[in-house]
């Protein structure tokens, strides 16, 4: 991550995707960020455009920008974005910034959605696909919320848990 302060200067919520695998999902964030004036997004262990000093091989990076592409549909170069190494090193830099780390994930210490109030600089912070966020990445956490569910899944696609966190705290 850049030394250089990230906030944004056009919102004042981003996403922070922790270890989404799949580079459609990281698409998909980014055109829902576009869609809601967020316009940062910081990606950890995740597919990414491709970038400056990239150390993928090419084939491999242009296959996940490729699948990227086509699911943002363009959101991919509007939308800011940078990559971490972990949730500590993000929230580090985040929260000295100003933002508050909000968890988006099922947990007894989670509020429902609907009273989230963003009143400053807000990081909405998601898991992985399937298992969320870790113990660990919970405790980094300033606050939980989650999305309460009706029906019989557990859980929303990660890709729509943001859109309706971002709706909210829009």
């Amino acid at each position: 991550m850049p030394e250089t302060e990230i906030r944004s200067t056009e919102s004042k919520v981003c996403l922070v995707a922790v270890d989404i695998r799949s580079a459609h999902n990281i698409g998909s964030l980014f055109r829902t960020c576009d869609g809601f004036g967020a316009d940062l997004v910081l990606i950890g262990i995740s597919p990414t455009p491709v970038h400056d000093n990239d150390s993928r091989l090419p084939h491999i990076a242009a296959k996940a920008d490729k699948d990227i592409a086509k699911t943002a549909l363009g959101a991919e170069k509007s939308v800011k974005w940078y990559k971490f190494d972990t949730l500590l090193d993000a929230a580090s830099k985040l929260k000295s910034e100003g933002y508050l780390f909000v968890g988006i994930e099922q947990s007894s210490a989670s509020k429902d959605i609907k009273t989230l109030d963003v009143v400053g600089p807000t990081a909405l912070v998601l898991g992985r696909e399937v298992t969320g966020l870790s113990s660990d990445e919970i405790s980094i956490c300033d606050v939980l919320y989650e999305i309460p569910m009706v029906g019989r899944k557990e859980s929303f696609n990660v890709s729509v848990a943001a859109g309706i966190a971002l709706y909210q705290a829009s």
